[in-house]
């Protein structure tokens, strides 16, 4: 799906940790309904990309544009609005593995909560109706009652997913969402991804390892290397060299038939 309007704008992101500079003078654009991939190695800055968007660390310099705001400058109550539109996808899942599939996904209802009630956990009828459809819809209805810490991993991913969609995000932010899958669970979780963008007009930024699985998903592609953003293009422009620039790697090592 083509990009509609801009729904997310980075320009010149920065982040250093003392003398170290993780990420430098990125700039970038997700549009409505656009999936978009970054890929790069180990060390390259996706994850610190991804967490200073959403401010769960916080940039040295730079803007992240949502809602026409910079998300760096919101003081916590503004930015607890905004991230209440910003969902988070994670590697390794994040959910609350004592609580059941359901109380979970609910969890992505409590920015929406005030006082007393987000402590208790007083989720509305309506809310709790909407965490069933996303169950059901997710393929989990049959678990939504289990405790998460007995599910495989692609279920798990499945609950953070629709933890993510209950909150009504415009964006989803994944950090390396299939890392940790077998190939076909990989597969299961990406066309949900896809789902997601393509039916729903969410747009979708995930950070992959799998240079195929970029190039077979994405409407476009970010190449980072060293912590700034190498390439930005559609997946057939993705050339071999392109990809030993991203990787210092030959193509041949990273691209699947």
């Amino acid at each position: 799906m083509s990009a509609q309007r801009p729904v997310l704008e980075v320009h010149n992101l920065s982040k250093s940790y003392g003398d170290v500079t993780a990420m430098s003078d990125v700039n970038l654009h997700v549009g409505t309904g656009e999936l978009v991939a970054l890929i790069g190695p180990s060390g390259a800055g996706k994850s610190t990309l991804l967490r200073c968007i959403n401010r769960m660390i916080d940039a040295s310099s730079g803007e992240v544009v949502f809602e026409d705001v910079d998300v760096q400058r919101l003081g916590r109550q503004d930015l607890r609005r905004v991230r209440t539109k910003i969902g988070m996808i994670f590697q390794h899942y994040n959910l609350v593995y004592r609580l059941t599939v359901i109380e979970n996904v609910l969890h992505g209802r409590l920015g929406y909560m005030r006082g007393l009630g987000g402590i208790v956990g007083r989720y509305s009828e309506l809310d709790k109706a909407r965490a069933v459809e996303i169950i059901r819809r997710l393929g989990l209805l049959e678990q939504i009652y289990k405790r998460c810490d007995a599910l495989s991993g692609g279920q798990k991913q499945r609950v953070g997913i629709a933890r993510a969609l209950i909150q009504d995000p415009q964006i989803i932010l994944c950090d390396e969402p299939i890392a940790s899958l077998d190939p076909s669970t990989a597969k299961v979780i990406m066309d949900y991804l896809r789902t997601i963008s393509a039916e729903l007009g969410i747009a979708v930024l995930v950070s992959l390892h799998q240079v195929d699985v970029a190039v077979k998903y994405a409407d476009r592609i970010l190449g980072m290397n060293a912590g700034r953003i190498v390439f930005d293009g559609a997946p057939a422009a993705l050339t071999r060299d392109t990809i030993y620039e991203i990787y210092d790697k030959d193509a041949g090592e990273l691209v699947l038939d």
